[in-house]
């Protein structure tokens, strides 16, 4: 059974982990984890917009507290409250095109981080509090730095 969150979003497509599947682990966001999914998606959809209207690849979005240890993520990843998405635009460009197209836009969209996870996807991160409008990147060994 599928949800459809917005127009363009569907919490399948924000709970969907392969590793929680090979697994067997839960990845099913409820209560204010739900409702963030939900907030995140309907910034994407402004996203979308933004990147013409492109369709949106997302490659994580909720992770479960046991999915984000599998998979290696932080301790304090707002990925684990659903106020995070890992995400493509192939229609639109690479992961640093999007970040450059979105940048201007940080605060209008109240995103407390956007991620140029070197050459591989973009991390779109909201805050329950004030947004920090951060920009870096981060590249394979781990360095932040802003975008090139």
């Amino acid at each position: 059974m599928s949800t459809q969150l917005t127009p363009h979003f569907m919490l399948e497509e924000f709970t969907m982990s392969q590793t929680a599947s090979r697994m067997g682990l839960p990845n099913d966001p409820v209560g204010t984890e739900l409702d963030n999914v939900r907030r995140t998606a309907e910034v994407m959809e402004k996203v979308r917009t933004i990147l013409s209207n492109k369709p949106i690849l997302i490659s994580s979005g909720y992770r479960s507290p046991e999915v984000n240890r599998a998979v290696g993520g932080s301790s304090t990843s707002a990925h684990m409250s659903g106020l995070a998405v890992d995400f493509t635009c192939p229609g639109f460009g690479s992961p640093l095109d999007i970040c450059h197209a979105l940048e201007p836009h940080m605060v209008e969209l109240g995103i407390d981080q956007l991620i140029w996870e070197f050459t591989t996807w973009v991390h779109l991160g909201l805050s329950a509090g004030p947004p920090r409008a951060m920009a870096m990147t981060i590249d394979g060994g781990g360095t932040r730095t802003g975008f090139a």
